[in-house]
């Protein structure tokens, strides 16, 4: 076994608490790059109706909050149900399907990134699981293994 092997499990192994928590990190990092381009998009569209000068738009926080949810809600359940993997997931090797090994369905996927975004601490579930099996996991019948894709 070769030594990225070992760091990453070896395909179909299910997904440790590091790995998936870095993957996290890097999907967090994409979800404010598509927040940014967003209001980069609100801030020319204003441009074009109203003239200049440029300037970003300014949400109350309330509605910036629930902008950025549905942005990394969608994202997330995007990936899961069209490859069964974000950018950091690809990026790590990881992937979420069903128990069977499909890939999870739209109301799952979205179920499932609700939950991941609403109490992200369930991920401290894994270390304790002789599944490895945060609590999202356990409550959608979904699981987070290792392939090389």
């Amino acid at each position: 076994m070769t030594g990225a092997e070992r760091a990453e499990g070896p395909p179909g192994e299910a997904a440790g608490l590091v790995s998936r928590a870095l993957a996290g990190l890097v999907d967090a990092f994409v979800v404010a790059g598509l927040g940014l381009a967003v209001q980069l998009g609100a801030g020319a569209l204003r441009l074009l109706v109203s003239g200049p000068p440029f300037r970003l738009p300014d949400p109350p926080v309330w509605l910036s909050g629930l902008c950025g949810w549905s942005i990394a809600l969608l994202y997330l359940a995007a990936g899961w149900v069209v490859t069964g993997s974000t950018v950091g997931g690809r990026l790590l090797g990881l992937r979420v399907t069903g128990r069977s090994g499909s890939l999870p369905g739209v109301l799952r996927a979205l179920s499932r990134a609700a939950l991941c975004l609403l109490f992200p601490l369930g991920l401290l579930w894994i270390p304790v699981s002789r599944r490895r099996a945060s609590v999202q996991d356990l409550v959608l019948a979904t699981t987070v293994r290792y392939d090389r894709m």
